[in-house]
């Protein structure tokens, strides 16, 4: 601020655009991180600073492999039955065919906020995997939001089987 040149550059995720189910408290954090960078990115402009939020989608990492293998361990006793069911045959089925179609490496995470660093304009956003783009222009085709979550709703719980087969 003081040199009144520099760039910001905060690694957010596609999940502070959007929600994912049984994400909740990781995608607020995301929100949170987006709305914090979206309200400083006016006033830095004006002392030439950039800011940049790079946002991934999946990475391939050992978190992954930790969270099913303590899936399997968890006791799900006091979840009631249907979110239980969601969780275990949905969720972490279609969890596991996301990240492996479209899970990025970190390496490849590495590159894209190397690119957005050496920009000459830096963006604002920059969705590191290009398979989320729709999701980002879905959102904000309809303000009331309906559109997002009816869409959602149905890849979920009503295409479930298409959405799997369009994984692999």
């Amino acid at each position: 601020k003081r040199r009144r040149a520099g760039h910001i550059v905060v690694i957010s995720s596609i999940m502070g655009l959007q929600g994912i189910v049984f994400n909740d408290i990781y995608a607020a954090s995301k929100f949170a991180v987006e709305g914090f960078c979206e309200s400083l990115v006016v006033q830095a402009l004006r002392f030439n600073v950039a800011i940049s939020l790079v946002e991934p989608g999946p990475v391939t990492t050992e978190f992954e492999v930790k969270l099913y293998e303590e899936a399997k361990r968890a006791d799900y006793s006091r979840t009631d039955s249907e979110t239980a069911d969601i969780f275990t045959n949905l969720y972490l089925r279609n969890s596991k065919d996301v990240f492996a179609s479209l899970g990025q490496t970190p390496e490849d995470i590495a590159e894209h906020t190397l690119r957005v660093i050496e920009a000459a304009r830096p963006p604002f956003r920059h969705q590191t995997n290009a398979a989320y783009t729709p999701m980002a222009a879905l959102k904000h085709a309809d303000p009331s939001g309906a559109l997002m979550t009816d869409a959602f709703y149905k890849l979920v719980f009503k295409y479930d089987a298409v959405l799997r087969l369009s994984l692999r």
